[in-house]
């Protein structure tokens, strides 16, 4: 391996403790002339070896580690090579992690490869029935993306493998966003999965994510919950903000919800929600759609006098960098602040942000002046994260994106 990245003195330490990723700051000299997503190996100031990775020139994340160089006395040799059969290990150590691991014949959703925190920095793999999603998303990933293909078929047996490598992170990477079938049959124009009591149709081919948030999964379960339990009113009315298919609501209707009124930006999204609950055989009086800027919708209900008993808020993310930081924290305290004030006494409200930059306790902090303002009182019955399948490596904590809280509002 010819090409080798040395850092700055001290800035060793993030490697040693086995975080994925070296900035651009960090490094003080590259020998050799690596392309995009060749393998480097990267050393401390004094030479000694830190582990192999990805390099990535465009990136200000300079370098994500495949591997790292064992360290402790009783060591073993050097770290494992870089190539088809680290990603195949890999990628079954990540599947028994997952219990169950979902198969070709169940009609589920899953995440079964979940980037840096499986040690696959950039690749995600999500399974919805019988066929496979992935998203290359970092120069690394992009490298290998022939080979983890390979793996994926030989491991899972797929119908079928589509790509959608269409977000905005490729960019930084230096990467052209991408679409399509990478393995087998195509998928078809509406994948059906089922979680617990629901159906859903998911759109991998153009939806958001991969076409649908499987983050959300146990969060939704949890919202369910929520309304057998006896917390809340009889027969609760329920808000569900940047709805996109309607999941939160389809659960919360199945859980016993007389009314849920959707509110999306998108009229396709609206559509697929509109679609998804004929699946399940919802009532149409049940469920009403509002297609609009959520900010600009909620204001409307405060104007007339809306009230609901259970509000839903999971919006995108608001802060993808630092410097938009304190604008997200505006937008995350402006829809709270406007849920706080449609909520009738004794209700709840679910809301979240996926946005990593903002911690749980900032988030937590964020809610609590809304509320503030808004002159209510509430109390967290559930701090919310992400599902299971979507797992935080020790080492790396901006894996935990996902935060939410459940509260009882008075």
């Amino acid at each position: 391996m010819s090409a080798t990245v040395h850092l700055k003195p001290g800035r060793e330490s993030s490697l040693l403790r086995r975080h994925p990723w070296v900035f651009s700051g960090a490094v003080a000299t590259v020998g050799g002339a690596p392309e995009p997503g060749d393998t480097v190996a990267v050393h401390a100031a004094d030479g000694t070896l830190l582990g192999h990775g990805a390099w990535s020139p465009a990136s200000q994340i300079r370098v994500r580690m495949w591997t790292f160089a064992a360290t402790g006395r009783d060591a073993p040799e050097a770290p494992p090579e870089v190539g088809p059969e680290l990603f195949r290990n890999r990628i079954e150590r990540a599947l028994r992690t997952r219990v169950p691991v979902a198969s070709a014949s169940e009609p589920a959703g899953r995440r079964l490869v979940h980037g840096e925190s499986d040690g696959l920095p950039g690749v995600i793999v999500d399974r919805y029935a019988a066929f496979l999603v992935c998203q290359f998303l970092s120069a690394g990933a992009e490298r290998w993306r022939d080979e983890i293909v390979e793996a994926l078929r030989d491991l899972l047996e797929p119908e079928g493998i589509w790509e959608r490598s269409d977000v905005d992170v490729r960019e930084k990477e230096g990467l052209a966003p991408r679409t399509g079938l990478l393995w087998g049959a195509e998928p078809p124009e509406l994948i059906e999965i089922v979680e617990g009591p629901c159906r859903h149709l998911v759109d991998v081919r153009g939806g958001h994510k991969t076409g649908f948030y499987l983050d959300q999964r146990q969060n939704r379960a949890e919202v369910a919950a929520l309304l057998t339990s006896g917390v809340l009113p009889p027969d609760p009315e329920v808000l569900n903000c940047f709805a996109y298919s309607g999941a939160f609501g389809h659960a919360a209707l199945a859980a016993g919800a007389a009314h849920v009124t959707h509110v999306e930006s998108s009229a396709p999204a609206l559509d697929l929600l509109r679609r998804t609950a004929a699946a399940n055989g919802s009532p149409e009086e049940a469920i009403e759609t509002e297609e609009g800027n959520v900010f600009s919708v909620l204001r409307g209900y405060r104007a007339a006098g809306r009230t609901f008993d259970l509000v839903i808020l999971d919006p995108p993310k608001f802060a993808d960098s630092r410097r938009r930081l304190e604008a997200a924290g505006r937008g995350y305290k402006d829809i709270n602040l406007l849920a706080f004030q449609l909520l009738r006494p004794g209700g709840a409200l679910a809301t979240f942000s996926c946005s990593g930059l903002v911690d749980a306790d900032l988030f937590q902090k964020i809610v609590a002046d809304a509320a503030l303002d808004a002159g209510r009182d509430a109390r967290i019955l559930r701090r919310l994260e992400q599902a299971d399948d979507h797992p935080v490596a020790l080492p790396f904590p901006e894996g935990r994106y996902l935060k939410g809280l459940l509260a009882k509002v008075w």
